[in-house]
C-alpha cells in the first residue's frame, strides 16, 4: 500500500518538475541584428528595428506578444537607412528620420499600421516629444517657441493643445533587471562562474532570472538562467558567444513575458505565468 503511494508521489513529483520547465513561446530569427525593440502597451505588439550596417539597410518586424503571430517581417520604407522607430501606440508604430548620417537629431514622423504594414501618414514638420496615456505628444519644428500638441496616431492630426494634468506619461510596464554584485548571488549551477563584478537579476512570479558573463571553452560568453522558487534550473540559454566586452542588460519582462535577444538577431519570448496543475 505504502509502496504504491510512494510510487504515485514520485510520478507526480516528476510530472510537476517537467510541467515547470519553460519553453520559448516565440522564437523569431531576424535577417540582421536587432537595434531597437518597442512594445505597444495597448495592442501588446512588439516592433523590431533590424539593421544591416554593411549595406546600410533597415527593416521592421511586427509580432503579437499574445498569440506569437508575425504580422510582417522585413518591412522597408523609401528611406532605406536614415530612419528608425520612435514610439508605438494603439496598434501603430511611428518612425523618425535622421537629419544626417553623422548626427542623432531626428526629423519628421511616419506612422505605420502595426498589423498590415501600411503607411498611414507622414509629416516632415512634426517631431515627437513623449508618449502620453492619450497618445503621442508632438510639436511643429517650424513654430518657435516650441508648443506641444496631442496627436491622433492613426491620422497624424493634432487633436488639441497639450494638457499636462491629463496627458501624463504612459507607463510601459516593462520590468528591467537590477544589477547585483556577484557576491550577492549564490544560486548559480555547479561549474558556472560569473566573470566581472555584477549580474543582472529579476524576480517575477516565483521565478528568479539572472544573466551573467562567464568564460566557456576559453571564450567570453553571456548566459541566461531561470530558477524556480526551489532553486531548480527550469530554463537556460547561451545569449552571445565570443564577445569582446561585457554586454548591457540582456532581458526585460513585460506582462508576464520574458523577452530577450539571442546572438542579437533572434527574438525569444517565454511565458512566465505560474503553472497550475
Amino acid at each position: 500500500m505504502f509502496g504504491k503511494i510512494t510510487t504515485v508521489l514520485k510520478i507526480l513529483s516528476i510530472f510537476t518538475h517537467f510541467m515547470t520547465k519553460l519553453l520559448p513561446f516565440i522564437q523569431h530569427q531576424c535577417k540582421w541584428p536587432v537595434w531597437r525593440m518597442e512594445i505597444d502597451e495597448l495592442s501588446n505588439i512588439i516592433f523590431l528595428e533590424v539593421r544591416n550596417g554593411a549595406d546600410k539597410l533597415v527593416s521592421f518586424t511586427s509580432i503579437g506578444l499574445d498569440n506569437g503571430m508575425v504580422n510582417f517581417d522585413g518591412l522597408t520604407t523609401p528611406e532605406r537607412w536614415l530612419t528608425g522607430i520612435e514610439t508605438a501606440f494603439d496598434g501603430v508604430f511611428v518612425l523618425h528620420n535622421y537629419q544626417s548620417e553623422k548626427g542623432p537629431a531626428h526629423k519628421g514622423l511616419t506612422a505605420i499600421d502595426g498589423h498590415t504594414g501600411k503607411t498611414l501618414w507622414s509629416n516632415y514638420n512634426l517631431a515627437f516629444d513623449y508618449l502620453s496615456v492619450n497618445g503621442p505628444v508632438v510639436y511643429n519644428t517650424q513654430i518657435q517657441p516650441k508648443k506641444l500638441f496631442l496627436a491622433d496616431i492613426k491620422t497624424g492630426e493634432t487633436v488639441r493643445n497639450y494638457q499636462p494634468i491629463i496627458d501624463e506619461v504612459l507607463n510601459n510596464r516593462i520590468l528591467s533587471p537590477q544589477v547585483l554584485p556577484v557576491q550577492a548571488f549564490k544560486s548559480l549551477p555547479d561549474g558556472v562562474e560569473a566573470y566581472g563584478n555584477t549580474v543582472d537579476y529579476l524576480e517575477h512570479n516565483n521565478f528568479r532570472i539572472v544573466s551573467l558573463h562567464t568564460f566557456l571553452d576559453g571564450q567570453l560568453k553571456q548566459v541566461l538562467y531561470i530558477f524556480d522558487d526551489e532553486g531548480d534550473t527550469v530554463y537556460h540559454d547561451l545569449l552571445q558567444t565570443d564577445i569582446q566586452k561585457l554586454q548591457p542588460e540582456a532581458f526585460v519582462v513585460h506582462n508576464n513575458k520574458l523577452i530577450y535577444l539571442k546572438n542579437r538577431s533572434v527574438l525569444i519570448v517565454l511565458n512566465l505565468q505560474n503553472t497550475v496543475l
